[in-house]
């Protein structure tokens, strides 16, 4: 299971994803641990079998046990957050931001790795469940830390790279079963 193995099942209508694919993960100028985080992280986000399988190995090889944990909190945490956030800011009672979320997020204060590390992914993942609201919480803490807006692209390019090959690989194993 690996890069190579994905891209090999992109189909051949959707080249530009197999190319970007290779591109963003294999040609990232990234650090490997912010790299192979935002790879895990928004392949859990994709929410695609197919794509978690191919990537989760290659992605556990290059980061550190701690990294590792990291990446799925904060793919775990931002599933939560995205979906209590974004539903905030879409009501238009605005009242709703005045109360206490009352949900539990403290990997985000200690989260076992650089917290800029942990920011990248959490705004990855956050492009990938398209919460405006944590995306620009995440990236004004990012800019802030200095990590500049290059680096943030390059985050949300591996997400929605990683999200289209997802979507893509899931329907042609459906539309496949449907053929049978």
């Amino acid at each position: 299971m690996s890069l190579d193995s994905l891209k090999s099942r992109v189909p051949d209508y959707a080249k530009d994803l197999k190319l970007n694919l290779g591109s963003v993960i294999g040609n990232s100028e990234l650090p490997a641990q912010q790299l192979w985080g935002t790879v895990l992280a928004t392949a859990i986000a994709s929410r695609s079998p197919i794509v978690l399988r191919e990537l989760e190995p290659e992605a556990k090889a290059n980061l550190s046990p701690e990294a590792y944990t990291a990446a799925k909190a904060a793919a775990a945490v931002m599933a939560m957050n995205n979906v209590f956030y974004r539903t905030r800011h879409l009501l238009s009672d605005h009242e709703y931001g005045t109360l206490r979320a009352g949900l539990r997020m403290n990997v985000i204060g200690n989260p076992g790795v650089e917290k800029a590390d942990f920011e990248l992914w959490s705004f990855a993942v956050s492009a990938i469940n398209g919460c405006g609201m944590c995306l620009d919480s995440h990236e004004q803490v990012l800019r802030k830390a200095g990590v500049e807006r290059d680096v943030i692209q390059e985050a949300f390019k591996i997400a929605s790279v990683v999200q289209a090959v997802g979507v893509t690989l899931d329907a042609e194993a459906v539309l496949a079963e449907s053929a049978e």
